[in-house]
């Protein structure tokens, strides 16, 4: 059984910085990808960025030059710096792992971290 915890969400008024932390805990296969996802109400969940153990990333167009992932092999610990939030940034942040043995494709999500940005 995989666990991840999330951390670091709050209130913060734009043009704000937040850190998000995210652990993860149990068999976890070493290649993988870690990654944040946000859901806002009324809206479907969507990918915000992610990266690999490579370590290679990808970030959705609208945070890019804002938001900057990255991960602590060591601790199985993903981050990700958001800079000049935006109130369109506000949803509920998630956190994931995945990686693919081949026969079978393991996906894990977090509880979610509430982000809420003020104009």
């Amino acid at each position: 059984q995989v666990q991840l915890v999330e951390s670091g969400g709050g209130l913060v008024q734009a043009g704000g910085s937040l850190r998000l932390s995210c652990a993860a805990s149990g068999s976890i296969f070493s290649i993988n990808t870690m990654g944040w996802y946000r859901q806002a109400p009324g809206k479907q969940r969507e990918l915000v960025a992610t990266i690999t153990s490579g370590p290679s990333t990808n970030y959705a167009d609208s945070v890019k030059g804002r938001f900057t992932i990255s991960r602590d092999n060591a601790k199985n610990t993903v981050y990700l710096q958001m800079n000049s939030l935006k109130p369109e940034d506000t949803a509920v942040y998630y956190c994931n792992i995945a990686w693919s043995t081949g026969w079978h494709t393991y996906n894990y999500w977090g509880q979610g971290t509430q982000v809420t940005v003020s104009s």
